[in-house]
């Protein structure tokens, strides 16, 4: 599969971006507010037009190269899943996806693509804009799907379920399926880890990876507003806790030779993830630099959708545009 382009827009660490490369499409747009993520994108691809701007304030008129692309594709910021959801943010991430629409028009893709929440696709919460989003695609000739993937089943070490809707002009929309799962078993958290962990010596590793059976929790990239880099709330750091790993912080390097895991002491005695590892556990390769400061890393890594999820979406959107 050649030839093939698309705008990307809320890149962030380039996750979508990457994905969809891989299923054979060309990128003629990046666009993302972010400095540290617009950084990433260049110094992973510097043949990437990346531009700094926030979607709600972006003219394509400004970017003739982003008209009559094959794809326009959307990791927008995620929405809360409740109404009364206390948010230090603005709201901007439930303007983002009608923006996201809104940007179809004006650019006319053959597809598009939004990936964000689950409970997108069916919470009376969200079934406003999927009313928007039905009345808009159908004015603009597309047929569309909704539904619900989990990056786990697509090799990807974390139970991390995605809301996603393809709309795809309706000449080539009946050959559009849905991506199905492409591993039988998940890969679990000492699958992929051990080799990173015992990368500096440290004797445990093994021992360690031997219990780490399941895959991760959700990742979750936090705030610009509050917090640190943690492994998410509450909840989620007990999951971590029961992998054998302290998910109060992040580490700055791999353990050592001189590292004693040891779970019956507590949180002090679990091993922590450096950025590295969680990047490795949303699915990125070895070799993807992710740029800023540890905070604004791990940020982007959580907040990034899956490569391999991209890639599986891309090439099911690919094949429904080559029918």
């Amino acid at each position: 599969m050649s030839g093939l382009t698309f705008v990307d827009v809320c890149s962030g660490a380039g996750g979508l971006a990457l994905g969809l490369e891989r299923a054979g499409f060309e990128p003629t747009l990046l666009l993302d507010e972010d400095a540290d993520a617009c950084r990433t994108l260049q110094a992973n691809r510097p043949h990437w037009d990346v531009l700094q701007a926030n979607l709600l304030d972006f003219d394509p008129s400004d970017h003739p190269h982003s008209y009559d692309v094959d794809l326009l594709s959307a990791g927008l910021p995620r929405v809360k899943s409740h109404a009364t959801a206390v948010r230090a943010e603005s709201g901007d991430e439930e303007r983002l996806l009608k923006a996201a629409v809104y940007l179809a028009h004006a650019i006319g893709p053959r597809a598009l693509l939004v990936e964000n929440v689950p409970t997108l696709v069916h919470s009376d919460r969200f079934r406003g804009f999927r009313e928007f989003a039905r009345a808009e695609l159908k004015h603009l000739g597309y047929e569309f799907s909704w539904f619900v993937l989990n990056a786990a089943d697509f090799g990807v070490p974390q139970d991390r379920q995605q809301g996603v809707l393809v709309a795809i002009k309706e000449q080539w929309f009946p050959a559009f399926h849905p991506p199905t799962p492409t591993v039988t078993n998940h890969v679990s958290v000492g699958e992929a880890l051990e080799s990173s962990m015992r990368s500096r010596g440290w004797k445990d590793a093994g021992r360690w990876a031997t219990q780490a059976t399941t895959v991760a929790p959700t990742l979750v990239g936090g705030s610009k507003n509050r917090g640190g880099a943690d492994l998410g709330p509450a909840g989620s750091k007990r999951k971590w806790q029961t992998l054998g790993v302290n998910a109060h912080s992040l580490g700055d390097e791999i353990p050592g030779p001189d590292f004693a895991w040891a779970p019956d002491l507590g949180r002090d005695g679990l091993v922590r993830l450096t950025v590295e590892q969680t990047a490795l556990l949303q699915g990125f390769p070895p070799d993807w630099e992710i740029t800023g400061r540890k905070t604004a890393r791990y940020r982007q890594i959580g907040h990034a959708s899956p490569p391999p999820v991209g890639e599986a979406l891309g090439r099911a959107i690919a094949d429904a545009l080559h029918s």
